[in-house]
């Protein structure tokens, strides 16, 4: 007959058969649709707009068809990783599962964001001091053409985005790649509306220098999401510990009269997914599972390891 202590084992052994490390990441994500939409709008602009400028001799047509293809580029980083993080959910040589590849292409997007806002600010700067002709009616309509293309791109991707209704120090629950991409259409739109009324004023009230002056002011606004979005993502890459009333309430929640926590370490491993190591010390003879028992569910907490040192042995 197997002993209380054989049994436990084998519960403890069947609890961790059925275990995987996908935490849902080889499922679907809300905004991997509304990112390939947005990804097909922007590439055929995109082309179009390329297409005229070769054409019709455009310049301004043209250069703002590279620019389009420049967060085309952007938005395809976006697609890849929420395709990349879904065929390898259950792949073994991640510890803890694809998670955190939405966070390094949210990473990823936000270097070339700060790229963009550098390029816009440079060229501003260099217009400022070299004006330049400009085709006023090409450049307005095509200011037009991509405010309209990049506002339908941002009502896509902002249906259901509310990271800013989270803890402003809390970036586990956020999806950084949606967040990437979101940011990259904001940009444009921004940089579109900027550009229409600095062409507008430069037209009728020939202050040629607002447009360059816009341009920097864009570029500003730019840097600064991207400073935002850099210091999310890499809070996530680097195992930045979770928020304090995270830590305070899974510590409420285990230390009593009989126990005290001497080790703990709680960080997100995905969009909602947070791990968790919680070494205890008690006084009595209280089993990890107990321990695992008092853990609130709104905590959500994922994966959860829990080393108990008893002092009555």
């Amino acid at each position: 007959m197997a002993t209380d202590s054989q049994e436990r084992v084998t519960a403890v052994l069947a609890r961790t058969a059925q275990h995987d490390h996908a935490f849902g990441q080889d499922l679907p994500k809300p905004g991997e649709r509304r990112t390939l939409i947005v990804i097909a709008l922007t590439a055929v602009t995109m082309v179009v707009e390329i297409l005229a400028g070769t054409v019709f001799g455009s310049m301004a047509l043209l250069a703002d068809g590279l620019h389009m293809a420049s967060h085309a580029t952007a938005l395809a980083i976006s697609a890849f990783a929420y395709s990349y993080a879904r065929k390898h959910a259950t792949n073994r040589d991640y510890s803890f599962g694809t998670g955190k590849v939405n966070a390094l292409a949210g990473f990823t997007g936000a270097v070339l964001l700060a790229t963009f806002a550098a390029i816009m600010g440079w060229e501003s700067l260099r217009r400022l001091f070299e004006p330049i002709d400009i085709a006023f009616n090409q450049a307005i309509w095509v200011a037009i053409l991509g405010l309209v293309v990049n506002g339908v791109s941002v009502v896509i991707l902002g249906v259901g985005n509310h990271d800013h209704d989270h803890d402003a120090h809390d970036s586990a629950n956020h999806d950084h790649n949606l967040r990437s991409a979101y940011l990259h259409v904001l940009a444009d739109a921004l940089t579109s509306v900027l550009a229409i009324g600095a062409l507008l004023v430069a037209r009728y009230f020939g202050a040629v220098w607002i447009d360059p002056v816009v341009g920097l002011v864009g570029a500003v606004l730019v840097a600064r999401w991207s400073i935002g979005l850099l210091r999310d993502t890499s809070r996530v890459l680097l195992d930045r510990q979770a928020p304090a009333h995270i830590l305070e309430d899974l510590t409420a929640a285990i230390e009593g009269n009989d126990s005290r926590i001497v080790d703990l370490h709680i960080w997100s491993v995905g969009p909602g997914v947070r791990a968790a190591i919680v070494s205890v010390v008690s006084e009595e003879d209280v089993s990890a599972e107990e321990y695992r028992r008092r853990i609130p569910a709104e905590l959500h907490l994922t994966h959860v390891t829990i080393e108990v040192a008893c002092l009555s042995k």
